[in-house]
């Protein structure tokens, strides 16, 4: 691993599914388990996309001929377009918002209507009508689709004046306002329209806000308007599209951009994402290689670390990683990479190491959200279930994604006190509420809707999101999210061969372990069933809140 790459001057940072995929990505119950913009992996982490001229020219981009596609996603009922005539810069787009600015009960009763809504499912309108009120609850009462204007500024700001790195901090509503204004007085700076667009991905991300895509797509559509292919939109174009799962569009961008430009690391990062989550592993190993020779970093080192760990290789993972974490040289890359080693380590099992590590990336930045879930997840699992709840609550007050919604569900399940039934039910329905808003807003959201559903919502809806989510690539990821889907449908012999799949790469997941063990028990394999249970809670004792309970029970009622 070399030394991590200067940034380029209009370069910032992007989603990483990112679930997310963090990433990704994300995908969905745990925080690092997609990194293509699945909410699983998705972090902050810095991205360049320099390079000198003979870099170019000795460089060939060796990963893939298909040239770019731009079939965009269709914008849900409702949407208002933004209006991005040169004349317009700025004034059709949304202002940007703090979040959480709304007074408690006026907040508390939008996510009640939204929960409401949503959980009736009476048809489109209803569900869109969740997704509005979802909009309100996450941004305080100032709708995130377009209705409001952006606020005059007396002093435009040229975009190679907004520091990029601060695009995916604390600054990054400050930086898309300065962008804003500066593309009002210079509306044919296409550098500072895709920078615009990038900032607007990584907005979503960390609101949990997808509203924001379509803006997105409409300043890197303007930027390569005014420069024809020009890398920075194409790449920018990659994340987008990650962030939206659609992956084999991400992949498409992503090598159009290398064939212009084979340093960006934006396209090089994007460029693993899709590949993992395409479930194409061998072709992500190669180039996870191909990354790390030409743009060492942090964003390619997690990446890096990622493909290895899928494919069981722990040791690998953690020495990746520590060597990110050492590269590191801003609080916001301490916290992405600090929190990606306590998710290993969590996933692991190792309760204490994750707790430290989590403890690093809140030192870091103390409003890191994937750490703050992390930590919940990892506090539960000791016992101290008051405390998970406040983060988990802290979490989903800032950013209600299915994952830390489904979790402070089940956190109140099972903790069960006087009106936990109803909070947790709440916590189920915002669900439904984000998918209608992500799917209005040309995200993929199957794969969340599998796993919410097939434990907490409409069973054949599960189905129905997972078989058409494995339509579309097949990764560890959805053979689990399928073959349990098919198993609480009742269909346990189809899920069979699912569940294999998801455990055969030899990524060490205790709840694919888990999941195998029931369908294997359901289907008459005592035996397997009852290794698989026992190998998942001793991976991972607490891996899931209520997951880890159910597991015990199945192992004492097969005995």
């Amino acid at each position: 691993m070399g030394p991590r790459g200067q940034d380029d001057e209009q370069d910032g940072r992007t989603a990483r599914t990112t679930g997310d995929a963090p990433p990704a990505p994300p995908p969905t119950r745990s925080t690092r388990e997609h990194p293509g913009g699945d909410q699983g992996r998705d972090g902050r982490e810095h991205t360049t996309d320099g390079g000198t001229k003979g870099d170019r020219e000795r460089a060939t981009a060796d990963e893939g001929e298909c040239a770019a596609g731009d079939s965009p996603s269709a914008v849900g009922e409702g949407e208002r377009a933004v209006d991005d005539s040169p004349s317009a810069v700025g004034q059709g787009e949304p202002a940007v918002v703090e979040g959480g600015g709304a007074g408690g009960e006026e907040r508390v009763a939008a996510v009640r209507r939204a929960g409401a809504v949503a959980r009736r499912r009476q048809g489109t309108r209803q569900l869109f009508a969740a997704a509005l009120l979802l909009a309100v609850a996450m941004t305080g009462g100032a709708l995130a689709l377009g209705a409001d204007r952006v606020p005059a500024t007396t002093q435009p700001v040229a975009a190679g004046a907004v520091d990029p790195g601060v695009l995916g901090g604390a600054n990054l509503d400050a930086s898309i306002t300065a962008l804003q204004a500066h593309l009002r007085a210079q509306p044919k700076d296409s550098g500072g329209w895709a920078t615009l667009g990038l900032a607007y991905v990584e907005q979503a991300r960390t609101k949990g806000d997808p509203a924001r895509y379509p803006q997105a797509e409409q300043a890197l559509r303007r930027s390569l308007s005014l420069t024809a292919d020009n890398d920075q939109a194409l790449a920018g174009r990659a994340a987008l599209a990650a962030a939206r799962h659609d992956f084999r569009n991400a992949l498409t961008f992503a090598d159009a951009a290398l064939r212009r430009n084979p340093y960006s690391e934006r396209a090089l990062s994007s460029r693993i994402d899709a590949l993992v989550e395409l479930g194409r592993y061998a072709d992500a190993s190669r180039a996870a290689k191909t990354a790390d020779a030409r743009r060492p970093g942090v964003p390619v080192f997690t990446r890096y670390a990622y493909v290895h760990e899928l494919a069981g290789d722990v040791t690998t993972a953690r020495r990746v990683l520590g060597q990110a974490l050492a590269a590191a040289t801003s609080p916001g890359d301490t916290a992405y990479v600090a929190a990606q080693l306590g998710q290993l380590a969590w996933n692991q099992g190792e309760r204490t190491t994750a707790l430290a590590y989590y403890a690093r990336a809140l030192a870091a930045d103390d409003g890191y959200l994937p750490a703050l879930e992390g930590r919940a997840r990892a506090r539960a699992a000791g016992g101290d279930r008051a405390a998970a709840i406040r983060d988990m609550e802290a979490v989903v007050a800032r950013s209600p994604l299915p994952g830390p919604l489904v979790e402070l569900g089940e956190l109140y399940e099972a903790r069960g006190a006087a009106g936990d039934g109803a909070r947790a039910r709440r916590q189920y329905a915002l669900v439904d509420a984000w998918i209608a808003l992500a799917r209005a807003n040309g995200v993929d959201a199957d794969l969340d809707t599998a796993l919410a559903a097939a434990d907490h919502g409409d069973r054949r809806a599960a189905l129905r999101a997972a078989r058409a989510e494995w339509a579309r690539r097949h990764t560890v990821h959805t053979a689990d999210a399928l073959a349990w889907a098919l198993h609480v449908g009742g269909q346990d012999q189809e899920a069979l061969s699912y569940a294999r799949r998801a455990t055969a790469t030899g990524y060490r997941n205790a709840a694919f372990r888990y999941h195998l063990g029931m369908i294997e028990l359901a289907t008459g394999h005592r035996a397997a069933g009852r290794a698989s249970l026992a190998a998942a809670l001793k991976l991972n004792p607490g891996f899931s809140t209520l997951g880890a309970a159910r597991a015990r029970e199945a192992l004492e009622g097969s005995a």
